[in-house]
């Protein structure tokens, strides 16, 4: 029983901070200077995972030819500015690293 009340609050606490500011701001129409703020979260959020991801795979900075995921990262992020597809840029930085790694 006390699992259970240990589930429920685990619950109620992710859940809550979701939805209270749904609630709250459903009718209102946020100001367009926010809007244009809020735009650039997701890449930046993706940028701090994968930047630490690439520029230091062994928990220290490596900047060079043995540091495959920066190899694949530049062809990877030309792949991505030019193409602006989703798909096309992991399937190029996924092939990469397999040549890479056979190589």
């Amino acid at each position: 029983m006390k699992m259970l009340g240990v589930f429920l609050a685990m619950g109620l606490v992710t859940y809550l901070p979701r939805v209270l500011p749904l609630l709250v701001l459903a009718d209102r129409r946020p100001p367009p200077l926010l809007l244009r703020f809020l735009e650039g979260f997701p890449v930046a959020v993706l940028a701090a995972f994968v930047a630490p991801l690439i520029l230091m795979p062994a928990g220290r900075l490596e900047i060079g030819f043995g540091n495959l995921g920066l190899v694949a990262a530049v062809p990877t992020a030309v792949v991505a500015l030019r193409s602006r597809s989703l798909i096309a840029t992991v399937v190029a930085g996924s092939v990469l690293m397999m040549v890479l790694r056979a190589l």
